[in-house]
């Protein structure tokens, strides 16, 4: 059994994907980013960096307990752990990580800001486009 430590993200959900398609049991355990449950002292020692999602793999490597955390980490911890999603031979592996750490350090980052800032953070926005406004009408002055 997998305790999934987990907000409804982005990196959250990868997960529960790839947890749904390898058919492995897990229980969610819901950390509250609005109260500061990734903060807890309990959950820092699960993910160091206070960060969702996170793992604890009860039948880890030879039967120990092994938590994870980071979603690109549990994605190669599970496909490692089931033999699922990530290939074995060199060529076909390559290729999947290139494109899982493509997602991590690009995409995944900048759809999170866009998100951030057309959803949350519309007064930026507005901002930048009050002084651009301003320059433009004091340009003539020069």
């Amino acid at each position: 059994m997998i305790d999934l430590y987990y907000a409804p993200t982005p990196n959250g959900w990868k997960i529960t994907i790839m947890l749904e398609e390898c058919s492995i049991p897990y229980k969610v355990i819901p950390v509250n980013l609005g109260k500061g449950d990734q903060f807890k002292p309990e959950f820092l020692a699960i993910s160091p960096n206070n960060r969702m999602p996170a793992i604890v793999d009860h039948e880890g490597p030879d039967g120990e307990e092994i938590s994870v955390f980071e979603s690109g980490a549990i994605l190669l911890y599970l496909g490692e752990k089931t033999g699922k999603f990530l290939p074995t031979q060199a060529a076909e592996r390559i290729k999947v990580l290139e494109w899982l750490f493509w997602q991590i350090g690009g995409l995944g980052p900048m759809a999170g800001q866009v998100s951030h800032f057309v959803n949350y953070a519309l007064t930026f926005l507005v901002t930048i486009l009050t002084l651009k406004n301003v320059i433009r009408m004091n340009m003539t002055d020069f």
